[in-house]
C-alpha cells in the first residue's frame, strides 16, 4: 500500500491541498476541506513552500518532484504544458500545433482538463482561440486571477488574445 502525505495552505484563491506519496507530489488542488489525518513529507512541504512563494511573486519555476498518473498521451500533454513560459498564454489550437498534433485538439484539451497538478503544470495558461478564458477545473475566476497575477509579476502585456 502506498502511503499518502499532505500539505495545505490558504492562498489568495482558496485553500490549496497538496497530496504526495513517499517520492513525489501527485495532486495539487483547490479544496475547501483540508486533508485531515495525513502527515506532511518532504515533497508535499516543498510544493507548499514553492506555491506560497509563487503567490508572493518571488517564484516563477517549480522544482519539487511530481508525478501524476495518466496515459502516455496525457503525460506528453502535461509535459508540453510545462514548456509554456510564465506570464504567457497560448490557445488550444496553437498548443496542438506546438505538439505537432493539430487534429488531436479535442484529445489534447481533454488531457489538459485531467491535469491534477494545478498551477505547477500550467493548464491555466491555455485559453480559447478567441482570447476568452475557457475550460478550467478550478473555476474560471481562479484562471483569470492566476493569469493576471503572472502578468503583473512578469510585467508582460496582455494575458488574453485580443481580436
Amino acid at each position: 500500500m502506498i502511503k499518502q502525505y499532505s500539505s495545505f495552505f490558504h492562498s489568495p484563491i482558496g485553500t490549496i491541498t497538496v497530496l504526495a506519496d513517499e517520492h513525489a507530489v501527485q495532486v495539487i488542488s483547490f479544496s475547501e476541506k483540508e486533508a485531515l489525518g495525513l502527515a506532511e513529507n518532504e515533497p508535499s512541504a516543498a510544493a507548499a513552500d514553492q506555491l506560497r512563494r509563487y503567490f508572493e511573486g518571488s517564484l516563477q519555476e517549480f522544482n519539487f518532484p511530481m508525478q501524476q498518473k495518466g496515459t502516455d498521451f496525457q503525460q506528453n500533454v502535461w509535459k508540453s504544458l510545462l514548456e509554456i513560459p510564465y506570464g504567457s498564454t497560448t490557445s488550444y489550437a496553437k498548443f496542438s500545433e506546438q505538439m505537432n498534433n493539430i487534429l488531436a485538439i479535442r484529445a489534447i484539451a481533454a488531457a489538459n482538463g485531467k491535469n491534477n497538478i494545478a498551477i505547477v503544470v500550467p493548464c491555466h495558461r491555455v485559453i480559447g482561440s478567441s482570447g476568452k478564458l475557457v475550460g478550467y477545473a478550478g473555476e474560471l475566476w481562479r484562471k483569470k486571477w492566476l493569469l493576471d497575477h503572472e502578468r503583473e509579476i512578469s510585467q508582460q502585456g496582455q494575458m488574453t488574445l485580443k481580436f
